[in-house]
């Protein structure tokens, strides 16, 4: 049975150097019955957002966004579905922040609208969600557990929640200290969630593109060891910063701690995409430490094509 048609915003990173984190999760999308339908015209949504009180200019590039939502809606285009679904959680962070932000009172709203003479009005009525939230709430976990053709069974997986999926407390997905969603998940799939006291410790954000990238390392070291020590096989996350850091600043951790060992570090949706048997559309080809070792030896790669 389709489920209703979302609104998707891809955000930058998955059309760049993630593109491998929106092929699963476009893959298991469909796998599920989801149409996930992206926004004509999206641009950037900030990548960060503004902490000053009475930035309203700052908020012009998420807002734009939402009104794309409406628009697509007005136009038929929808079921009349107002949730944004957004895969990148610092993506995901920004515009629930902005929508919060300029809808919390009326003149900030207006503001905004008079700001973006040439747009249509925001009306405030776009709710941001993420992919994770629609497998939960509009899916269902035990839903996710029917539609697995190969079970996870053996595969010791460790979620990495980051910063951006959780805090501030009213804008995350799940409980800021002791979340569980990803590892609902994991359980969904067969595999066995393995917990880290590290899974929502920064991992050094942008500190990876300027001087400071020891600072990096040193956090990738922190959190893959923390996975490792209670028996991991690989890491799963879903924002793109993230993974990257704890993906390919493995190379550099390894520089100052010569003992450290690889680990592969995954997005949720690849996992899913192993489980539902879309290993060509799983995108293992776009992770720097290569997972093929670790699931061939938990029996879970069978067609070879797609390496």
């Amino acid at each position: 049975m389709k489920i209703k048609k979302f609104p998707y915003y891809p955000g930058c990173t998955l059309k760049q150097t993630a593109k491998n984190f929106e092929k699963s999760a476009m893959g298991t999308a469909n796998y599920l019955g989801i149409e996930l339908k992206e926004l004509p015209r999206w641009n950037c949504c900030g990548a960060v957002f503004s902490l000053t009180s009475d930035d309203v200019m700052h908020q012009v590039a998420a807002i734009r966004n939402l009104i794309r939502v409406q628009e697509m809606n007005d136009s038929g285009m929808l079921d009349n579905e107002y949730h944004l679904v957004v895969l990148c959680s610092m993506c995901f962070n920004v515009l629930k922040r902005a929508n919060i932000f300029v809808t919390k009172d009326a003149e900030t709203l207006f503001k905004i609208n008079e700001f973006m003479d040439e747009e249509p009005d925001y009306e405030g009525t776009v709710e941001i969600t993420h992919f994770l939230e629609i497998l939960r709430d509009f899916m269902g976990f035990e839903k996710i557990k029917e539609k697995v053709v190969q079970s996870l069974y053996g595969l010791k997986v460790s979620a990495y929640y980051g910063c951006t999926l959780l805090r501030p407390r009213e804008i995350g997905i799940d409980d800021p200290e002791a979340p569980t969603i990803m590892e609902e998940l994991i359980a969904s799939l067969g595999a066995t969630p393995i917990d880290n006291h590290y899974k929502s410790l920064c991992c050094g954000s942008y500190h990876t593109v300027g001087k400071d990238k020891d600072i990096v390392a040193r956090r990738t070291y922190k959190i893959i060891e923390g996975a490792r020590e209670n028996g991991a096989d690989i890491i799963i996350t879903s924002c793109p910063l993230c993974a990257f850091n704890l993906d390919n600043r493995q190379k550099l951790s390894k520089k100052i701690y010569p003992d450290f060992q690889y680990m592969p570090v995954l997005y949720f949706t690849q996992l899913m995409a192993l489980a539902f048997g879309k290993e060509e559309e799983a995108g293992f080809e776009g992770n720097y430490i290569d997972p093929y070792p670790v699931l061939e030896k938990r029996d879970l790669i069978h067609n070879l094509k797609v390496r």
